[in-house]
């Protein structure tokens, strides 16, 4: 992967200044350490590209912007097009000429022939900018399931594009205030919804997306979807067909992702999805697999004994890096940085430690296997929905309280809760059942809690907008038309995963390291496939991604297949509160910097610092909502400092 950047002004006698574009390019010189290229167009001076190059294929000749012929066709490029082999095979069957091995250059040669429809054939993913000279049109390119950023500021004569949202932010004269509409959006779904971000005037590229700039005009479309089936529409078939068509498919989407000039490694969790991946990749290899892990201190979190157990059955060389709350705690300013975001959860962080740990390692390319969940279900979230759903109809069902236990095991629901607490816990009765968002409902509900410590005028602010209303305006119609468990799934997918798992705990960690992370389970063909699946073949009753173990039958160990799924999860608000807690946080979370940022009530924060501080002394529990909301204050003081504070002094 890369960094990519330009400057549009649609005024060819306005050149774009070379100082400009190797700002853009300083600010991503972690995403392309391997070297930097510009293009400023001679025709049209005010169009110029910048790129910072991660040299994975075709190392030596691989260098950016790339051209086609005639070098009417330029393109800038992030990311990986899989199945560049197969097309370059086709393209030069019609007789376009080749300077490179490089995937990039599969781009200008497809556009030639498909035109903005290129994107169509592409198998990978990526974050295009193309410049097509004879027409003044310039094209920026997200993937289908969002892997990848892209990020642009339409300001009144300059249209700025990057990678990172750092990269815009060292060409503005002014740096853009927090954006209070996708604060709230944050504060609800963990992220902002695209194409929002939390600085007022950038916005994202939606996942599968395409933007066009043209004659002065910005036009945008959807040229993929996350399109799920609706009732009637389901894949029909026998399930050992079944099987073996998903195989097949993940067989191929792991081969393809292999495909690299540079030693290529594997992330190993000890879960099901990075386990099966890893066989996979052990199969298509003559050489020793080498695989990496998190390994934590704090035994509640670690999977130390399913990563060595799965490590020693496929023989793979492997090591692991520790984390415990002091590395966080440590850390957390560089997090906050790389993720340009405030966050609600402190995974990202160690994220950030293993890939340091990869690239020490000599390895910028690994496999992962994020999107699993999302792709067959494999959340609890989707379980907790399906109770809910039968908790709300039947309230009285004898079953209620066994379905509840194997949800959650370490709650008493043996006793005859009365139909207030059920409410209250799991917004089952009385609530309208068919409600498109109803899966989501006590999760985002309980993370906006964290909004009950915003001071009274910046409330004011973020109340403006309803985040649930604005998950209704985007996507309510697509919601009407689909069955309760694939509602939830569009959900996961369209908010959480692109937003956070893929960015703030994904790409930003990933790079910050100049490491490229793969992901054959959102290979669009797997995603497909999966989206036309009856939902009892993703959750059989509450068994979760049950087609998807039969995949990994008889190639995982049985103790790795029949584990019960462990949520990645990381040291929280406690790790600032030792006695070796960093300068920054007391004085971040001062009377006095909270005052002055203006987004926290200094009284409520106080009340709830000292609660945690109390429980923490007393080996109390502390509650997912405190922890939710005192990070979020601590990252929101520390973005600000970041991207606000800096840039003044």
């Amino acid at each position: 992967m890369c960094g990519i950047a330009g400057i549009f002004t649609g005024d060819s006698q306005k050149p774009v200044p070379r100082n400009k574009l190797e700002r853009l390019a300083a600010a991503l010189n972690h995403r392309g350490p391997d070297g930097k290229g510009f293009y400023i167009d001679p025709t049209c001076p005010g169009l110029g590209l910048a790129h910072t190059r991660l040299a994975i294929i075709d190392v030596e000749g691989g260098a950016q912007p790339i051209a086609n012929e005639d070098e009417s066709v330029w393109v800038i490029f992030n990311g990986e097009i899989f199945n560049h082999v197969e097309l370059r095979q086709k393209l030069k069957a019609n007789g376009h000429r080749f300077r490179t091995n490089s995937d990039t250059e599969v781009l200008v040669h497809l556009y030639e022939e498909h035109g903005e429809n290129f994107v169509d054939h592409l198998n990978g993913q990526f974050a295009i900018a193309l410049w097509d000279s004879r027409l003044r049109k310039l094209l920026l390119v997200r993937d289908r399931p969002g892997i990848l950023p892209l990020y642009y500021h339409a300001g009144s004569d300059e249209f700025i594009f990057g990678s990172e949202i750092k990269a815009i932010l060292s060409v503005l004269d002014q740096r853009p205030a927090m954006n209070p509409a996708a604060f709230g959006q944050l504060m609800t779904f963990w992220a902002p919804l695209t194409p929002d971000t939390i600085f007022e005037g950038i916005c994202e590229v939606e996942p599968g997306q395409m933007i066009c700039m043209e004659g002065g005009r910005l036009r945008a479309r959807h040229y993929w979807n996350w399109s799920l089936a609706q009732h009637g529409e389901y894949r029909q078939g026998r399930e050992e067909d079944l099987v073996q068509e998903l195989t097949a498919l993940l067989e191929d989407a792991t081969r393809i992702r292999l495909r690299a000039d540079v030693p290529v490694g594997c992330y190993l969790s000890g879960g099901l999805d990075s386990s099966l991946l890893a066989s996979m990749v052990a199969a298509n290899q003559d050489v020793k697999l080498r695989t990496f892990s998190l390994a934590f201190y704090d035994p509640r979190l670690d999977e130390s004994r399913f990563q060595h157990l799965m490590a020693r059955h496929l023989r793979t060389e492997h090591t692991q890096v520790g984390c415990g709350a002091q590395d966080i705690a440590d850390h957390w300013f560089e997090t906050i940085r790389a993720a340009e975001t405030p966050l609600l959860r402190t995974a990202p962080a160690p994220m950030g430690l293993l890939s340091r740990h990869v690239r020490a390692n000599g390895y910028k390319v690994v496999l992962t296997g994020e999107g699993a969940d999302e792709v067959f279900g494999g959340y609890d979230i989707f379980k907790e929905a399906k109770i809910r759903a039968f908790c709300g109809r039947h309230p009285q069902s004898r079953w209620r309280p066994t379905l509840l236990k194997r949800l959650y095991p370490y709650l008493d629901f043996t006793r005859n809760q009365s139909s207030e607490i059920l409410k209250s816990y799991f917004g089952a009765i009385d609530e309208d059942l068919a409600s498109p968002v109803f899966s989501h409902r006590p999760r985002w509900k309980g993370t906006a809690q964290s909004m009950a410590f915003l001071s009274g005028s910046f409330q004011a602010r973020v109340a403006a907008t309803n985040p649930e209303e604005q998950i209704m305006e985007k996507w309510g119609d697509q919601l009407a038309s689909l069955g309760m468990f694939n509602r939830a799934q569009f959900l996961e997918a369209r908010t959480l995963m692109p937003g956070y798992l893929l960015s703030s705990q994904g790409d930003r960690m990933l790079m910050a390291h100049s490491v490229e992370g793969r992901y054959p389970f959102l290979d669009h063909r797997v995603i497909e496939f999966a989206n036309t699946l009856p939902p009892h073949l993703k959750m059989r009753v509450l068994n979760e991604k049950y087609l998807l173990k039969k995949v990994a039958r008889g190639r995982l160990p049985e103790e790795i297949l029949t584990r019960k799924k462990q949520p990645y999860q990381a040291p929280a608000a406690a790790s600032f509160f030792s006695p070796d807690a960093p300068e920054y946080v007391e004085e971040l979370m001062s009377d006095q910097k909270l005052k002055e940022f203006g987004y926290f009530s200094t009284s409520k924060v106080k009340l709830l610092t000292q609660k945690v501080r109390d429980s923490i002394a007393n080996g109390r529990f502390i509650s997912n909502r405190d922890n939710t909301s005192w990070l979020a204050v601590l990252s929101t003081q520390v973005w600000h400092y970041t991207f606000q504070v800096l840039r003044r002094e």
